[in-house]
């Protein structure tokens, strides 16, 4: 077993010190309002999937807003489905891992990971009274060693680069109601320990088993993240947000506002920094199709 680096193990045990300094209880951290006034904006304008199209442009400030707030609850249910999948394959490495340097910052990963859930299901829950399903099929299947749990801190680390460039914008957009404000204000605070330790984690993965893998399964592995990444976008352009605001045809709205090349471009914007990160580490070889 290749033993982590002295870098990881002291950043490692930096993130748990701070985790430790910076805990919250998520019961009492945020305000919760009894109701809420959807003619408020709760989505960036400029993050909204419509954002630029005639179709949204047309639309009254009114139900720009309130395209807004189903924006919101889209993007807090993705997180959720995303949390859920996280915490349940964080306890799964937590206690198969023989990695002594690495298990402690994993509690405080799932705990900070469990309280996003509260923050994301309680707005969901109490102001839209219902959480977007989530679309994404898994089918079993055998791996090469290390390529499932290589995989799968790859995935975390592509959702959450991309989710914390919107919870970075979001939580400091005063045009937000608070309540939208601190919620994305509070994920991207945890989320910028947990990206330093997603990149660390899956480049040290990637080092551990790529060279055990043969030419085949490194070609699938890079297949994947390539097309793993345009499918975590695809989650963005919701017919069930488009439909609660009321807008008409939504099925071709959504691939209208998918393929239009402004919407490539702000795609490829969010995801730079992480596509950039996956190419300079060789764990991607070549730009994936966004």
């Amino acid at each position: 077993m290749m033993p982590a680096t002295q870098e990881f193990t002291a950043t490692v045990t930096k993130l748990c010190r701070i985790s430790e300094d910076q805990f919250a209880d998520p019961f009492e951290t945020l305000d919760w309002p009894e109701s809420l006034d959807r003619e408020q904006w709760y989505f960036s304008p400029e993050l909204i999937s419509l954002y630029g199209m005639p179709e949204y442009e047309q639309l009254p400030e009114r139900q720009k807003k309130s395209l807004s707030f189903h924006e919101a609850v889209n993007f807090f249910s993705l997180n959720i489905h995303g949390e859920k999948a996280l915490i349940e394959g964080l306890a799964k490495n937590l206690y198969l891992r023989k990695d002594p340097d690495i298990s402690p910052y994993l509690h405080h990963f799932l705990d900070e990971e469990n309280k996003h859930m509260i923050y994301f299901g309680r707005f969901c829950s109490r102001y839209a009274g219902e959480i977007y399903p989530d679309r994404k099929l898994s089918f079993p299947r055998e791996y090469a060693p290390g390529e499932e749990e290589f995989l799968f801190f790859a995935k975390v680390m592509i959702f959450e680069e991309i989710v914390d460039v919107y919870n970075k914008r979001m939580g400091a957009d005063s045009r937000l109601v608070p309540i939208a404000v601190e919620i994305n204000r509070l994920h991207h605070i945890d989320e910028s320990r947990h990206l330093a330790f997603g990149r660390l984690m899956t480049h040290w993965l990637f080092k551990r088993f790529a060279p055990e893998w043969s030419a085949e399964t490194l070609s699938g592995v890079r297949n994947y993240l390539k097309s793993y990444l345009p499918s975590v976008w695809r989650e963005y352009y919701n017919t069930d947000v488009y439909q609660d605001a009321g807008l008409p045809d939504v099925h071709a709205l959504q691939e209208r506002a998918y393929a239009r090349p402004e919407a490539r471009a702000h795609r490829d914007q969010v995801s730079r920094q992480c596509i950039q990160y996956l190419l300079d580490t060789q764990m991607l070889i070549e730009e994936p199709s966004l």
